[in-house]
């Protein structure tokens, strides 16, 4: 089993576990409307997901 050396110190293990969040989330332009939404899921302005309505439009 592997075992640390030395202390990690505290600025070092926040940096480390704030990394993963530096990134800002894909997103894909809507086929029916062609406005930006997150990839997989239903476009929020139309309501479409794959081509069909799948909430109704508000």
């Amino acid at each position: 089993m592997a075992v640390p050396k030395k202390k990690m110190s505290r600025s070092r293990t926040r940096r480390r576990k704030a990394q993963w969040k530096v990134s800002a989330p894909h997103t894909t332009a809507c086929n029916q409307c062609g406005e930006q939404h997150l990839s997989h899921r239903a476009c929020s302005n139309c309501g479409t997901y794959n081509g069909r309505e799948v909430i109704e439009a508000s």
